[in-house]
């Protein structure tokens, strides 16, 4: 069997994580017809999260964080972010089991990088706070994302943070 194709059948099956787009995005089809890859709205993010993949802006929260000025949204001539008088990132925070805190390691690194307040502590057996997402609360800008040292956040598209 050729090396390759080895790999490909050992390959783990994972289920492929949404695109983060970035704030105002239209529905993803309507996106993917709206937007011709100008660059404008990658050029206007001032944290420099915003970036082009498949001819597409994603956010990559691994740069940074989204502090949802919507400077993105008002370049975007082809108006695949749509400009709107309310910036809003469809996405939430998820913490996940690699968590120190629930491998019960005291870390609040998450929360202190959360201007939102959207990350509580709650208290658990063994004296160790456990961090709890409020989904009201959650802007989706992934400030938690790059601080946590595990890599125990993920930032999900919001109809996936309810299962």
């Amino acid at each position: 069997m050729h090396p390759r194709r080895r790999q490909f059948l050992r390959a783990p099956i994972s289920a492929a994580t949404p695109p983060r787009r970035p704030p105002n995005a239209v529905h993803e089809h309507r996106l993917a017809l709206l937007c011709d890859a100008c660059g404008e709205c990658v050029a206007a993010c001032p944290t420099d999260i915003i970036v082009l993949r498949d001819g597409l802006p994603e956010l990559d929260f691994s740069r940074g964080e989204c502090r949802l000025c919507g400077d993105c949204a008002r370049a975007c001539k082809p108006a695949a972010l749509a400009p709107a008088d309310a910036v809003r990132l469809d996405l939430r925070a998820r913490i996940g089991a690699t968590c120190l805190a629930i491998r019960g390691v005291e870390c609040r690194i998450c929360g202190d990088h959360c201007e939102a307040g959207a990350i509580r502590f709650r208290p658990a057996r063994g004296g160790i706070r456990l961090p709890e997402i409020v989904p009201d609360a959650c802007t989706g800008c992934g400030a938690c994302f790059a601080p946590c040292p595990e890599a125990a956040i993920d930032i999900h598209p919001i109809m996936e943070c309810s299962t």
